[in-house]
């Protein structure tokens, strides 16, 4: 399992202006965030689904993408938080439908 520091403050950045874009605490909005994010991004985690992009149970909304017809898989990865707290978080890619497919 890759051991990660939290989230590089470029991506932060990305994730930020991602949710900025897209206002609202709905699950249609949260999908649309996460959806954006894994069009944009190389790999979305679930620790920066939720501090970053404002998305509650990520899981959820993967499904429900998932359920949409959309193809992305879950890597496991070890991140350590910025209270020096390892975790092991699920992290997203998207296969199809996005700029990083690779059908």
């Amino acid at each position: 399992m890759q051991k990660n520091k939290a989230t590089s403050p470029e991506k932060k950045a990305a994730l930020e202006a991602i949710r900025a874009q897209f206002k609202g605490t709905d699950g249609d909005t949260q999908r649309a965030r996460l959806l954006e994010a894994l069009q944009t991004l190389p790999a979305v985690s679930t620790y920066e689904a939720r501090r970053e992009l404002d998305i509650y149970y990520p899981p959820a909304r993967i499904k429900e993408l998932r359920n949409e017809g959309y193809r992305i898989d879950t890597h496991r990865q070890l991140v350590t938080t910025e209270a020096g707290v390892d975790h092991s978080v699920g992290v997203y890619v998207l296969i199809q439908g996005g700029a990083h497919a690779q059908a």
